[in-house]
């Protein structure tokens, strides 16, 4: 039912929102740890001015949204606000000192930390910085994931992104590459402290790394693309033993410049092996070729599509 499939994107959001905050709260923004993102930008108002992390991705992310709408008309469904202000309000809700005040930490000393003469509290101490910088990425990059997966979204840089490529032309990739890395540079010259654009760029790789994984799951598909002169007969064999549909795609040889047909195969990655030893035995002399499949939508496969087209 409807109702059933909202609530569990709903619940999915809240979930994702938890973590992506533990990873802020308890492991980066400790340590000034920012890699990109509003969050980065949020923890410079926080070490400065002291304003709660929640409270300034909530006041940039304002302005961001409104930008978006004037510039390109876009409408961000419920679920991506929604998305925005929970994991915003998680960050502060989730902050040690707070979790010991509604009494859910009963002992708030052995998250307490001196770094030169100032308290921080964070889940490891200053000689496990390094730990704190993996396994907040890490958690980040799975709340994040999380959120994407039941279509919310967390707004900050895909907006001005966005704003990039519509009005420069540029790549998403460059853009985002754009983007994080102004904002990575910013936390490290405001803090004075060159290690920080460093781990800034180690933890923009594994959360994306992360989020990606967590979003699309692990390739439980493979590609194998088969060139030889015999391809009719491996076609039977394939349609005989692997029961998988083949197609053919019209290639030509860029040095010989000779026309032949080209065989594409999706799998699931136990029948591999299968494909291997029929192509083997049938040509042991032809090209093969395989890959990682991240998603299949069609007979024979589940989808794992993500739809955010829905505003409801």
């Amino acid at each position: 039912m409807a109702w059933r499939r909202k609530l569990t994107q709903y619940t999915g959001i809240v979930s994702g929102s938890i973590i992506f905050a533990m990873a802020y709260s308890w492991f980066l923004v400790p340590y000034k740890i920012a890699p990109g993102g509003i969050g980065g930008l949020s923890q410079i108002f926080y070490h400065l001015f002291n304003i709660p992390v929640g409270v300034s991705m909530i006041l940039m992310n304002i302005p961001l949204f409104i930008l978006s709408f004037i510039f390109m008309g876009k409408r961000f469904g419920f679920r991506s606000i929604y998305g925005m202000a929970v994991s915003s309000i998680m960050i502060d809700l989730l902050d040690f000192r707070n979790l010991y005040k509604l009494g859910l930490i009963e002992d708030i000393s052995k998250y307490a930390h001196v770094i030169k003469g100032q308290v921080i509290y964070a889940m490891l101490p200053p000689g496990d910085i390094y730990l704190s910088a993996i396994a907040g990425a890490v958690l980040l990059g799975l709340g994040l994931g999380l959120i994407f997966r039941f279509r919310g979204s967390t707004g900050g840089t895909d907006i001005p992104v966005a704003l990039l490529k519509q009005k420069s032309g540029i790549s998403i990739g460059t853009g985002y590459w754009i983007v994080e890395t102004l904002i990575i540079l910013t936390v490290g010259l405001v803090f004075h402290d060159l290690k920080l654009v460093i781990w800034g760029y180690i933890n923009l790789f594994i959360t994306s790394r992360i989020t990606d994984l967590t979003t699309e799951g692990l390739p439980y598909v493979k590609g194998m693309y088969i060139i030889s002169e015999r391809n009719n007969e491996i076609k039977e064999e394939i349609f005989d033993k692997i029961r998988r549909g083949v197609t053919i795609i019209k290639a030509e040889g860029g040095f010989t410049g000779k026309e032949r047909n080209m065989l594409f195969c999706a799998m699931n990655r136990r029948q591999v092996a299968l494909m291997r030893e029929i192509v083997k035995d049938i040509d042991p002399q032809a090209f093969v070729l395989l890959t990682d499949v991240y998603d299949v939508m069609g007979y024979g496969f589940r989808s794992r599509n993500l739809d955010f087209t829905d505003t409801g």
